[in-house]
């Protein structure tokens, strides 16, 4: 198939809003900035920032420009890092913290709110600490990174149901969840029985060695890095650079690769209003360059999903890695770059041969759609044109997904991708790794919620037990 990567963004979008019938803000890179307008200060929630560095940098920036936060305390593993200093900067009076824990404990009866942007594997035991303290959360996708560890945090949600929950995939709040919501009422989207999903950009363990035999060896731990709360409940590793600052994904210890990092921005829309729920089999179709210790250079995995309702049983292909292209239908088109599709966090999107999204199959129509906010397209194009008086109006979005999360917690909307609903996605995530990285076929339950023809699968939903000290984390 041709590479169509320099096809430009504006065609690219102005075609997508003709075909699909939806209605998109122009993305942030293409809007001019402007200072943050702060609303008087008791309108303001007061939000403690945990991981302020990378990723959640931007998670604070997008929350502080909703002008209804005090940023009143900063917390880091890696405090004063480079990758630090931005935040500290901007906000240079703020109390700041090496230690979540410490953070609680010294100013909990201060902080209304906390955004958590760090790594996958860190994410849990924050999250059961903000929310036993009553704090409402913002915790970046995916949920966590063991199956049972996305179980306990839905059950201390649903326990502590005064506390606002939002997980991260921000395109949750945009054009795509509000036309996936229009289309599925009016029946435009109905009878779906198989979903393509892929992401086909390099990735950063793709120059690495599948030969590996072990972890890499220990190097000299930053002085700015506190390596043992880093690790937080994981089992001990010696510290070494491909660790830390977003290599930490590659890893199957400690991330969750590309599935965790995309497919919450692909599938979550489909999954939500499919009623999708968890899978009943995962097979791994393929898995090209798999190993021990990190993800695969490519994965097919196959996620069987059971009649739901009126709703016939439905197959998701997730598809990953730079040759392992799924198959492309009759009328797909040019496969151009989406600008509601933002950038990974080494910020700049590499060329691939076809870009991160989704092809949604029923039995009438076929769509096709991008990742994060991109809209649906029927395809071909003479499907679409036909359609085209057919389509109901789609509303335009209130709230971005941050500006959702802070107007939940004044009470004045409800989150988009609360906990209730952002579980079972991340659970079907979990399921899918660990089917990478034992290489078999799973059967679960979904009913008990048990892998039934793996006792080792079974016991690795819960993963290994966390390190002495952070037990705590792991009760309700």
């Amino acid at each position: 198939m041709k590479n169509t990567t320099s096809f430009s963004r504006r065609t690219f979008l102005r075609n997508s809003l003709l075909l699909s019938g939806a209605t998109i803000a122009l993305p942030s890179f293409l809007a001019a900035s402007a200072p943050v307008k702060l609303a008087r200060p008791n309108e303001r929630i007061n939000l403690a920032c945990i991981g302020i560095g990378n990723r959640g940098a931007d998670i604070i920036q997008d929350l502080y420009k909703t002008g209804l936060v005090n940023i009143v305390a900063l917390c880091d593993v890696d405090m004063g890092a480079s990758h630090t200093l931005p935040i500290l900067q901007q906000f240079p009076d703020v109390p700041r913290f090496q230690d979540f824990r410490q953070l609680f404990d010294k100013m909990s009866n201060q902080i209304d709110a906390v955004s958590i942007g760090v790594p996958d594997f860190s994410h849990f035991p924050i999250t059961m600490m903000a929310i036993d303290l009553g704090k409402h959360v913002y915790v970046e996708k995916p949920m966590a990174r063991t199956f049972q560890e996305v179980e306990l945090m839905m059950k201390k949600a649903a326990k502590f149901n005064k506390v606002v929950t939002q997980m991260g995939n921000q395109g949750h709040s945009e054009a795509n969840y509000f036309q996936f919501k229009a289309w599925k009422e009016a029946g435009i989207i109905k009878d779906v029985t198989a979903i393509t999903a892929h992401m086909n950009a390099p990735r950063r363990w793709h120059t690495w060695d599948t030969n590996i035999k072990s972890f890499p060896p220990k190097e000299p731990t930053p002085a700015t890095l506190d390596w043992e709360l880093w690790q937080m409940a994981t089992q001990g590793h010696d510290f070494n650079k491909d660790f830390v600052n977003g290599q930490w994904r590659c890893w199957f210890d400690f991330g969750m690769g590309a599935l965790g990092d995309w497919g919450a921005h692909i599938l979550d829309t489909a999954h939500e209003f499919l009623d999708l729920g968890l899978p009943y089999e995962i097979n791994p179709v393929n898995l090209d360059g798999h190993n021990d210790f990190f993800f695969p250079m490519s994965t097919t995995l196959a996620f069987r999903f059971p009649k739901r309702g009126d709703m016939p049983a439905l197959d998701i292909t997730w598809y990953d890695g730079i040759n392992n292209l799924p198959p492309i239908p009759e009328g797909y088109g040019v496969s151009g770059l989406d600008p509601n599709i933002p950038p990974p966090t080494t910020g700049k999107i590499e060329p691939a041969k076809l870009n991160p999204g989704k092809i949604i199959y029923s039995k009438n129509l076929t769509f096709k759609g991008g990742s994060h906010g991109s809209t649906l397209s029927i395809i071909p194009e003479e499907q679409a044109l036909a359609m085209a008086g057919k389509l109901p109006e789609v509303p335009q979005s209130p709230s971005n997904h941050f500006l959702n999360f802070i107007r939940s917690c004044k009470g004045e909307e409800k989150t988009r991708s609360s906990f209730d609903i952002a579980g079972p996605l991340s659970q079907v995530f979990c399921l899918g790794v660990l089917a990478q990285k034992l290489g078999t076929k799973l059967e679960f339950d979904r009913k008990s919620k048990k892998i039934t023809n793996n006792k080792v699968a079974n016991s690795l939903l819960a993963g290994p037990p966390p390190r002495k000290g952070w037990e705590q984390y792991y009760k309700i």
